[in-house]
């Protein structure tokens, strides 16, 4: 099994952290990772992606010009990774902010309202969970037990009451995800 990833949106969204705690609970899972960040100078509103890897096997790196998923949460990460995809691959988005949808026959596409359905749960800082959800509902490569440990290693124990929240964030991504094309 190996799984090259890559999240990119604005930052603010929780790109990197997703990314991060994608990476943490596949180390939880004993898997062979890596995570290699990319932003602008910016501290929010500007581009932000990541790019994970999970494999059984060494990964000889962590620089990928092609992607088995893509995760885009903005028209501009559209527009770059978009082609990106390998054929067969997956590509997930949060239609809000997308003004071209994606025009790919070759791949797997699904959307996930993850703005609207943080917002009814009640917090906007979910939206990167519920995003992370949609995600693991099509590509199971780490069980939710691992997230939650990865969750717990990524963020300050300060703010570890939030977990259960996270939690059910992820599980409503799970939920909530719209098949668009499927092969």
């Amino acid at each position: 099994m190996k799984e090259e990833i890559i999240i990119a949106g604005f930052g603010g969204q929780g790109v990197l952290s997703m990314g991060k705690i994608l990476a943490y609970s596949g180390i939880m899972q004993g898997q062979e990772v890596t995570w290699m960040p990319s932003y602008g100078p910016e501290m929010r509103g500007g581009t932000a992606n990541v790019t994970v890897i999970l494999s059984d096997k060494k990964i000889s790196s962590p620089i990928l010009s092609k992607f088995d998923t893509a995760i885009i949460l903005n028209q501009q990460s559209m527009d770059k990774f978009e082609d990106g995809v390998k054929p067969g691959g997956l590509l997930i988005y949060d239609p809000n902010g997308i003004t071209r949808h994606p025009k790919r026959k070759d791949i797997n596409v699904c959307t996930i309202a993850a703005v609207d359905l943080s917002a009814e749960l009640g917090n906007s800082k979910a939206y990167n969970m519920v995003v992370l959800g949609a995600f693991l509902s099509k590509k199971p490569i780490v069980n939710l037990e691992n997230v939650i440990k990865g969750l717990k290693k990524s963020i300050p124990e300060r703010h570890h009451s939030l977990i259960p929240m996270n939690e059910q964030a992820i599980k409503v991504g799970m939920e909530k995800i719209q098949v668009i094309n499927s092969l």
